[in-house]
């Protein structure tokens, strides 16, 4: 305990926000749920459970605010040929996934994956708001505020494109996992606002490969998508990153234990 009270403040609030995401080394996220193998729907309840039941390190999965403020769990920005964001619940329902699921509302997805889950964290995509700024980060709240009523908050970690929506977050959740997707800031610049991870491109790895140095010397979360063939599997694996992002868990899985 002595040490903790000499700590600066914000250098244990920073400790916090990296054990929150459950740092690992070489974690593997199911991109969308682990679904192509078994030809699940992407994003859907059957993805996610397979990943849970495959003990991954996380499952990715990626959310929209629909016309009528329900939250839901689809990846592109239309639904059956309807613009989620311009669309009312009751009229995307309608449609069910390949497999038979509805679509799934955030509310149902995080209960499904609380349920018999120790192992795999709950990686959520906030989508960026064709329609304004200021909507998308109502919306990132709002997936918050549902995310700590159910009690998942631990269990999960925020990512997305727009910085805008992960600085929002970190001002209402000083504890809440960050990492920024889009691969335009350096480990340092992403530090300086309290975002405690960067998810990018693997490309971007390859082009500026001392962020990965940068990274892990700033404490920064280190993950990449969506690392898919063998190669560039095994170039992550070797360079220790935290998490790698991918369609082909089971693959990887394999790439991981050939290097052990």
């Amino acid at each position: 305990m002595g040490a903790f009270k000499k700590m600066p403040y914000l250098a244990f609030l920073w400790l916090l926000l990296i054990s929150s995401c459950g740092v690992k080394i070489n974690g593997v996220v199911a991109h969308r749920g682990a679904w192509k193998k078994n030809n699940f729907p992407e994003n859907s309840i059957a993805a996610l459970r397979h990943a849970i039941n495959l003990n991954l390190a996380g499952s990715e999965f990626d959310v929209w605010r629909t016309a009528d403020d329900s939250l839901v769990i689809n990846h592109d920005a239309h639904y059956n040929q309807l613009l989620i964001e311009q669309t009312n619940y009751a009229d995307l329902v309608k449609f069910k996934l390949s497999n038979g699921e509805k679509l799934p509302t955030l509310r149902e997805y995080i209960t499904e994956g609380k349920r018999n889950n120790k192992h795999t964290l709950l990686v959520c995509e906030i989508k960026p708001s064709a329609i304004s700024k200021e909507r998308g980060k109502r919306t990132a709240v709002m997936i918050v505020e549902v995310i700590k009523k159910l009690k998942a908050g631990k269990k999960s970690c925020y990512i997305s494109f727009d910085y805008d929506i992960l600085k929002q977050i970190r001002s209402v959740d000083a504890k809440a996992s960050l990492q920024y997707l889009e691969g335009n800031k350096s480990p340092k610049e992403v530090k300086a606002d309290q975002i405690n991870g960067v998810d990018y491109h693997y490309s971007v790895f390859k082009k500026y490969p001392e962020w990965i140095k940068e990274a892990k010397k700033n404490k920064i979360i280190l993950n990449a998508w969506t690392v898919n063939e063998a190669a560039d599997m095994d170039w992550i694996i070797d360079h220790k990153f935290n998490f790698i992002t991918t369609n082909e868990p089971e693959l990887l899985n394999e790439r991981i234990k050939a290097k052990k």
